[in-house]
């Protein structure tokens, strides 16, 4: 028998790391090649691992929510054949997490990467995190150590007045461990700790770099859609019977601005550090909320897609997204993003850019307001349509046109010269 190792694969483009979401399998399953072991989320996509060999789960290494990099061992299997280089380094692995505790203590850098499981676990058995020996990498928590705690009735108590006192002579090594716990004291009672793992970090991490990077401005302009929201309420209901979907307000914009960066292809635009790249294909990301996760899945070709085509393509990007079924291929290639603030009642705000793309533009809460029309009040339906864009490519002048013929398509959207078909 051999152990071979089944790592983190690359899942995507600009993937780096995953997180296990669930396990498929248990030690001393059987499985064959290509069956899946486990559930992966990532940035762009929820997938699952398939097996490399055929054999027997002999060691899940990573736990369920634990992120690790791509590469990172994620299991043992043990497979037919001789013995290979893997079963030496495997049994060398043991020997070095069992070093004395000054080594163990050494490396603390993972101890407060809590993972959803050993958060959870330590909550409902009154665990203090903070006193619990990690003997995972870099002296990280595993849901083993909390289970063996919980299993000895060895509760770890809060460090206590003592050993939280003043520090001892500058420049020793106990000194500066005996200052760490004071730091955690910054959370109290109460406050729940939340790991930022998974879609989570990325969009953090993605949000920073997009500010970092990119020179941000921004314009707004106000559409009187007081026509089109008559004529989509009046095809609504039997839209809705005839294609089994919904017919939104959301579809009709993203119709409008695809055809806007048809004539201004500018703002469909890429920087790519010495030069920019104008793309040929419009396609259109669009923001999709599930729990506290975002997702942008891509309505790709928006411009060849009538109005119909738009409201599936965005009510099955929406449904396969919530339901973590999106693929690699359905987030790969946006160009422009469009993004449905005004579902959130929202009626003015600053998008930031889906980097590396030029723009992205927020189409706020459809609201009545007066507006003046020949020196009378009417009340009218209207929309703010708010632009963030990339100052290194675009400048004032096409973002205003863009927006103006943005505008100006929305306002003419009636039911005597508009067919969602």
């Amino acid at each position: 028998m051999a152990s071979e190792k089944i790592n983190m694969p690359q899942l995507g483009e600009s993937v780096t790391e995953g997180t296990i979401s669930t396990w498929l399998v248990s030690v001393g399953d059987k499985v064959n090649k290509y069956d899946p072991i486990a559930e992966v989320l990532t940035d762009k996509v929820n997938a699952e691992v398939p097996s490399s060999f055929t054999g027997v789960i002999k060691e899940l290494v990573a736990d369920e929510g634990e992120t690790i990099a791509v590469g990172d061992l994620m299991c043992y299997i043990e497979t037919e054949g001789g013995a290979s280089e893997d079963t030496s380094e495997r049994d060398a692995e043991p020997k070095e997490e069992s070093i004395n505790e000054k080594e163990v203590s050494a490396d603390q850098s993972m101890k407060k990467r809590y993972s959803p499981a050993v958060l959870r676990m330590a909550q409902e058995n009154d665990i203090d995190l903070s006193e619990v020996n990690g003997t995972g990498r870099g002296g990280r928590i595993t849901r083993k150590d909390i289970e063996k705690v919980i299993k000895t009735g060895e509760m770890p108590k809060p460090a206590s007045s003592e050993e939280t006192a003043a520090p001892k002579a500058a420049g020793s090594v106990s000194s500066a461990s005996k200052q760490a716990p004071v730091k955690q004291q910054e959370t109290q009672a109460g406050d729940i700790e939340i790991p930022v793992t998974g879609v989570r970090k990325i969009i953090a991490e993605n949000m920073v770099r997009s500010k970092q990077e990119i020179p941000h401005a921004w314009m707004t302009v106000e559409a009187d859609v007081t026509d089109l929201v008559s004529y989509r309420n009046q095809v609504k209901n039997e839209f809705k019977q005839k294609e089994g979907f919904s017919l939104t307000f959301f579809a009709f914009f993203v119709k409008a601005v695809a055809q806007g960066l048809k004539e201004f292809p500018q703002l469909n635009s890429t920087w790519a550090g010495d030069k920019i790249i104008q793309r040929k294909d419009i396609n259109l990301s669009i923001a999709v909320a599930k729990d506290q996760e975002l997702y942008v899945p891509v309505i790709k070709h928006a411009d060849e897609k009538s109005i119909k085509g738009i409201a599936r393509d965005i009510y099955e990007l929406a449904m396969k997204a919530r339901s973590g079924k999106l693929t690699a291929d359905d987030m790969r290639g946006g160009t422009f993003t469009v993004n449905n603030t005004g579902s959130f009642g929202s009626i003015h705000s600053m998008g930031v850019i889906n980097h590396p793309q030029a723009a992205i533009l927020q189409v706020e809460s459809i609201v009545k307001r007066p507006v003046i029309i020949n020196d009378m009040f009417a009340a009218r339906d209207m929309v703010n349509l708010s632009l963030s864009l990339d100052h290194r490519i675009l400048d004032g002048l096409v973002c205003g046109q863009f927006l103006a013929r943005v505008k100006e398509l929305l306002e003419n959207t009636n039911q005597d010269n508009t067919n969602v078909y």
